[in-house]
């Protein structure tokens, strides 16, 4: 699409990386395009006819269109749930290796587990970490025991100035006014910008955790981040006497 990947925004290769080239997402198309593919996947569990596994969500399977709407793409490893799975999950397995890519595929495929929507949740969560943190699960900081998931929690809520994109640190949405972050953590109950980026990671560490069961549904992650949305534009509307 017109505005290839999110790939290529989060993780721009160094030919994109000169100063005349260099592309960023601010807060608000990220926040956009998180509530596109969760729309997206909504519909792949719960509004086809069958339930559809995409089981490989990324950032590079994630397109851009021209007015920078989000579009889940490449279904070559997805997987059609007949009615005789009503619990939204298939009897094929993954033993035969990890079905989606290392460190966006949930644990329990690494194990054997049934696939199921609970997979792409989680895949889903680790995205939306991506997004915040501008790290990928597979950066050479992570070490094992301490994954993007880890990374996030050990940090919030006291220390999520240091774990955001510095991107993201050099704006602040207060009424449509993009602002300078103030990095003192007793202004962190005050500024609504960093509130909501907090609730957002909490969104992610919940749709990502290990228990299949404990993650959240994505039906209930749209009402959570379109909630944070209208919060982060109520300031604007009420100023205008909207």
């Amino acid at each position: 699409m017109e505005n290839g990947s999110l790939e290529d925004w989060l993780h721009p290769s160094v030919a994109m990386s000169k100063p005349e080239t260099l592309r960023n997402l601010n807060f608000f198309q990220r926040l956009n395009v998180a509530i596109d593919v969760a729309h997206a996947l909504e519909y792949l569990h719960h509004r086809c006819e069958m339930p559809i596994i995409h089981c490989d969500l990324k950032p590079s399977n994630v397109l851009l269109d021209g007015e920078m709407v989000g579009h889940i793409s490449d279904f070559g490893l997805a997987k059609i749930l007949s009615g005789e799975w009503p619990n939204n999950s298939t009897n094929e397995s993954s033993s035969l290796g990890v079905r989606g890519t290392i460190g966006y595929a949930p644990p329990e495929y690494g194990m054997g587990s049934e696939l199921s929507t609970n997979g792409d949740v989680y895949s889903y969560g680790i995205l939306l970490l991506e997004m915040l943190t501008g790290k990928s699960p597979t950066n050479e900081r992570f070490t094992e025991g301490l994954g993007l998931h880890n990374f996030v929690k050990t940090a919030l809520p006291d220390r999520v100035v240091e774990i955001i994109d510095p991107i993201l640190l050099q704006e602040s949405v207060r009424g449509g006014i993009v602002a300078d972050i103030t990095l003192n953590e007793n202004n962190l109950g005050n500024d609504i910008h960093l509130q909501c980026l907090n609730s957002i990671f909490k969104i992610g560490l919940t749709c990502s955790t290990e228990s299949p069961s404990e993650r959240m549904d994505m039906s209930n992650a749209i009402t959570k981040l379109c909630s944070i949305r209208e919060k982060l534009l109520r300031p604007t509307r009420l100023r205008r006497g909207i």
